[in-house]
């Protein structure tokens, strides 16, 4: 374990990917830590950085995209610097992942026992002890009748099963990270809450380090002990979930809190967050959010606003802050 009790700890990650009609920085100078037994979550809108930031830490970036700099440490060992080899050893065994849509990332034309027992034949484990051990790992997630089950095809299952599936074949070789990509966006109200629920009791059983990606603060607020807010391939806010709810830094954290409709409270309109996040092919100049911000000053259009931090548990990157106007 590294001396700081990180498990994982990302310091100034980019990921471009490399185009025709120029260079998209789909995760542009992103640094943070997770520790044992400790839920990050990462929020912000869509194509702000989360999955690609997630796919970045495991060496999935397809073509023509390449991660170009920063480190990803994982108890210490960097893993921008392993083989693809090695890498693979590494994925499942130590960083485990649930893909945003279980039907994608379950392969149809396989059984769920042959999926799920790959996990263990990649350890060397052969014959019934593989049998037994993915009986083993689909109850340790709530599915019924899993011996039963070991000859389905996903499509027989519900979506809220797939995502158990999913979630088996991600801890069954014991990670001591998790990284969830938008697990619940597929699943009703019902079958999510259960789902969290699951994911909360396996990261207490098992004392995993879990980074949740979603865009959904009510989750955050629910299961998460520290939240990040990407906005355009960066972190703008970073804290515990106490105070970022209670006291946000940056102006698009506070834009995102005011959108969340208030149970018991009357409201002719839901606040609405005016534009959309900015290509990231053609980055506008100075802070990226400043041509969506209410308070933008002329130094925001000019100037990407260094991080001031916020107590002892975060920072947040706004002029404002620096300037002692917020």
């Amino acid at each position: 374990m590294a001396k700081d009790n990180n498990i994982l700890s990302v310091k100034d990650l980019r990921t471009y990917y490399y185009t025709r009609d120029g260079i998209v920085k789909a995760v542009d100078g992103v640094s943070f830590s997770v520790k044992a037994g400790e839920t990050l979550g990462l929020a912000g809108e869509s194509g702000c950085g989360k999955s690609q930031t997630c796919l970045s830490i495991m060496r999935l970036i397809p073509f023509p995209g390449r991660t170009v700099g920063g480190e990803v440490l994982y108890e210490g060992d960097d893993l921008l610097k392993k083989t693809e080899k090695e890498m693979v050893a590494c994925r499942g065994k130590k960083i485990g992942m649930i893909l945003q849509d279980p039907l994608m990332s379950l392969n149809p034309v396989y059984t769920i026992g042959n999926q799920v027992g790959e996990s263990f034949k990649l350890d060397n484990i052969k014959g019934d002890i593989v049998r037994q051990k993915s009986i083993d790992v689909l109850k340790s997630v709530n599915i019924p009748s899993a011996e039963e089950l070991l000859k389905s095809y996903p499509f027989q299952f519900s979506g809220g099963m797939r995502q158990r599936t999913s979630a088996a074949i991600a801890i069954a070789r014991a990670p001591k990270l998790l990284i969830a990509d938008e697990p619940t966006t597929a699943l009703d109200v019902t079958i999510q809450d259960q789902f969290l629920k699951l994911l909360k009791e396996l990261q207490i059983k098992n004392d995993m380090g879990l980074i949740l990606v979603t865009h959904d603060l009510g989750i955050v607020a629910e299961i998460c002990d520290r939240v990040a807010i990407m906005y355009a391939g960066r972190i703008v806010e970073i804290g515990t979930v106490k105070r970022v709810y209670e006291n946000p830094g940056h102006p698009y954290t506070t834009a995102l809190m005011h959108a969340v409709p208030k149970i018991g409270k009357k409201m002719k309109r839901l606040f609405q967050l005016e534009g959309e996040p900015p290509n990231p092919a053609k980055l506008p100049s100075g802070c990226y959010f400043h041509p969506r911000c209410p308070n933008a000053m002329d130094i925001c259009k000019t100037e990407y606003p260094p991080v001031t931090e916020i107590g002892s548990d975060g920072y947040a990157a706004c002029w404002q802050l620096k300037k002692g106007k917020k």
